[in-house]
């Protein structure tokens, strides 16, 4: 049985300093020095500058942080509790790319010691940690699990975005290889948490409890989805019929959208894929992420046929998308439907400008190959698509909306940020 970090000497490394990596850093940082690696130079360089790329950690907070940025993975050497944060994104036949994971686990495993404990907290599919990392870990290394080091696994609960609670303010799942390890993990949590922590009994119980989670928002909000698109038809107000619905004590408030981001819109196909591993297929599961998928094509084509309607001709027609960042208040581009949706605008040949305050114009650029803008710009449009209800956009009524449009011009509110009778459609 492999001996564990003395709780008295803890030397934690922190693999990822994205959303999840950076505040983990920042917690442990009041526990011990902690040494956080990210292989993205950029991305160190600003932190070392004290400046988070995603504007979620003000610059006073990192300009105090007891924490050693470098994309040095040799740094990690004198490491013995290593925390790995790295997405886990799918890739464009929708399957899972565990890459990431992979070259992380690969890295910190050349820059072990015996008696290290290797934590994860990356969303996977019930085995992974065991049956993918912890070989690239051994193989690495040359060390063995259960006689020289130890895994953990606790998944990352982040909600990136202003006003959404601290990492500590969430009760946080832990796990280990071995009761004992698993002991040890949640002890080590237990150290910088305010809320409680939740102990699982095996690793795999922690992974599928964290893909379930979003796996359930996704299914209801599938289910919203849909029955909004048939009361569309049907010439009713989805959210006059939610509203009523939700006077019922236990009705669970969900409401129409489009389904983006690094968890909702990729969760599920992790555990589809387990399952169609042993020759299962999740039809449920699969059915939501088909319904969601599609929800940026079907307003695209709501707001064409809305032009077409009014006798606008569609292509060359100025549409404005406002917001692209996968949600609310928040700077993250992954997964977003935006993109979706202005790809779909795009393919009717209609002219599309993209105004979002948050997101970054070159992280667009480079992942999308879309051109944002950060000040809003004057148009006039012939439609407008409010798409992501940021502060900025949801600030505004709908009579400054419609100075940019012309005089014929729609407003399609995505998110029902304005009131019903203030818009000409939303979903």
């Amino acid at each position: 049985m492999p001996k564990r970090p003395d709780m008295n000497d803890l030397r934690i490394g922190v693999v990822g300093l994205g959303y999840v990596g950076l505040p983990l850093a920042l917690a442990y940082d009041s526990v011990t020095q902690v040494i956080g690696f990210d292989v993205d130079t950029s991305r160190v360089a600003a932190l070392e500058e004290g400046r988070d790329p995603s504007g979620d950690v003000e610059p006073a907070r990192l300009a105090g942080a007891n924490i050693q940025f470098t994309s040095n993975a040799s740094d990690l050497a004198s490491c013995n509790i290593f925390i790995i944060t790295v997405p886990t994104p799918i890739d464009a036949s929708k399957r899972p790319d565990l890459s990431a994971l992979e070259s992380a686990s690969r890295t910190v495993g050349a820059q072990m010691s015996a008696g290290t404990v290797v934590i994860y907290e990356s969303t996977v599919y019930p085995g992974t940690t065991e049956d993918f990392c912890v070989p690239v870990l051994e193989a690495a290394s040359g060390l063995t699990l259960g006689k020289e080091f130890s895994v953990g696994y606790s998944p990352e609960r982040v909600s990136p975005g202003k006003g959404a609670k601290s990492m500590e303010d969430i009760v946080k799942i832990t796990s280990g290889s071995s009761p004992e390890t698993a002991a040890f993990v949640d002890a080590l949590y237990k150290r910088i948490m305010r809320a409680d922590t939740h102990p699982a009994p095996s690793i795999r119980v922690a992974e599928a409890a964290k893909a379930v989670e979003n796996i359930q928002r996704d299914v209801n909000i599938a289910l919203i989805n849909e029955l909004a698109l048939l009361f569309k038809e049907l010439g009713m107000d989805t959210h006059e019929v939610l509203a009523a619905a939700g006077s019922k004590w236990n009705f669970h408030p969900y409401t129409p959208g489009l389904v983006g981001g690094h968890c909702i819109g990729v969760d599920p196909y992790y555990m589809t894929h387990k399952a169609q591993s042993i020759g299962m297929h999740l039809e449920i599961v699969s059915a939501a992420r088909r319904i969601n998928d599609r929800m940026a094509t079907y307003v695209a084509d709501d707001v064409v046929k809305m032009m077409l309607r009014r006798g606008h001709a569609v292509a060359g027609a100025k549409v404005l998308v406002a917001g692209y960042t996968f949600k609310e208040n928040c700077t993250d581009i992954r997964n977003t439907k935006a993109a979706d949706l202005v790809n779909a605008l795009k393919s009717y040949s209609c002219d599309v400008t993209i105004y979002d305050p948050l997101a970054d114009l070159e992280e667009v650029q480079a992942a999308y190959g879309h051109t944002t803008s950060q000040t809003l710009p004057t148009g006039p449009y012939k439609a407008i698509v409010l798409a992501v209800s940021h502060d900025e956009i949801t600030n505004r009524n709908a009579a400054a909306w419609r100075n940019l449009l012309t005089p014929d011009g729609l407003i399609y509110d995505v998110k029902a940020m304005l009131p019903a009778a203030e818009s000409d459609a939303r979903i």
